[in-house]
């Protein structure tokens, strides 16, 4: 790989090396373990301090491109999926790639305009990278951000209807919301934006194939969300059990865990289910239809496993 330096150019010769090598790497114009030019003959060819070589030598050693061995040189690292092998401070290196390719691009004579419009393009054509649930209950969203996570084995994130609007909030992902709140999710969402619609479950779904407790058997319904205990208390109540026989526990107050045990059966939501004691094993109510877990997991099959 051929590298240059400016001696006009608002940006440090330090900075200009760093960037040159770091797209060299990512370009594969610099190979794993491939060996780099000495600091003394950077400096000599370029008629530039060797501090200011070494400098850059070893920003990028640190930040996990480039590997010194004493008594050998400057390697190329081996960037693999071993996380001890990864670029350190990923979000700092990737300021440093965007930078160091629109350098690059300027230096070419390419617009900022044209820069940007090409970027938008080629974005466009990505596909998502996770699921965004919009839903203003914040109790809800985290039970149905995990729920979906568990269903797709994808990264799910979650915003209201504030959030949503802002396109930064909803860069690379799919947007994901109930069927009830079809009417005010499309008015947050700009209008190319469709999204995924997800049906409830129903009652009879709810509680196929459970048998009613015997009457003096204690049934403990724990969250974090209050309409979830609500909910729970009206199906469960609705398939015959004893309203006496229901201890709804709100698991953000302290204690909620004491004396589950003794309960014959423990009801939760998915992701309160994640905090039970280990000894329990709890019947998990789920929010979202089996129908609409299987549209999801049909939409990461159909558009990104390719990506994955």
């Amino acid at each position: 790989m051929r590298l240059w330096v400016s001696k006009n150019s608002d940006v440090p010769l330090r900075e200009q090396l760093v960037r040159q090598i770091m797209l060299g790497v990512v370009s594969d114009d610099l190979k794993p373990g491939q060996r780099l030019p000495s600091t003394r003959e950077l400096a000599r060819r370029f008629r530039i301090h060797s501090n200011t070589v070494s400098a850059a030598y070893r920003d990028l050693e640190h930040a996990g491109w480039l590997e010194v061995r004493k008594g050998s040189g400057v390697y190329v690292r081996r960037l693999g999926t071993d996380p001890a092998s990864a670029p350190l401070d990923s979000r700092l290196e990737l300021d440093r790639l965007i930078s160091a390719f629109l350098t690059l691009a300027r230096s070419q004579g390419h617009t900022l305009s044209e820069v940007q419009a090409r970027v938008k393009h080629w974005l466009s054509l990505e596909p998502p990278d996770h699921f965004l649930v919009v839903e203003p209950d914040e109790g809800l969203r985290e039970i149905l951000m995990a729920e979906i996570a568990e269903a797709t084995s994808f990264r799910v994130e979650g915003c209201g209807y504030e959030g949503c609007a802002d396109a930064g909030t909803r860069a690379g992902g799919a947007v994901v919301a109930l069927y009830s709140k079809a009417e005010e999710v499309r008015r947050a969402l700009p209008a190319e934006v469709q999204p995924i619609f997800l049906n409830v479950r129903s009652i009879p779904e709810s509680l196929a194939g459970e048998r009613v407790p015997p009457p003096d058997a204690l049934v403990s319904v724990v969250s974090r969300w209050p309409k979830f205990l609500e909910w729970a208390r009206v199906f469960l109540i609705a398939a015959g059990l004893d309203p006496d026989a229901l201890d709804l526990r709100d698991a953000r107050e302290p204690g909620w865990e004491r004396g589950l045990r003794s309960s014959a059966h423990v009801i939760a939501d998915a992701l309160t289910a994640r905090n039970l004691p280990e000894a329990l094993r709890p019947r998990v109510y789920r929010v979202v239809a089996d129908s609409s877990l299987e549209e999801l997991r049909s939409f990461v099959e159909r558009f990104l496993s390719p990506a994955l």
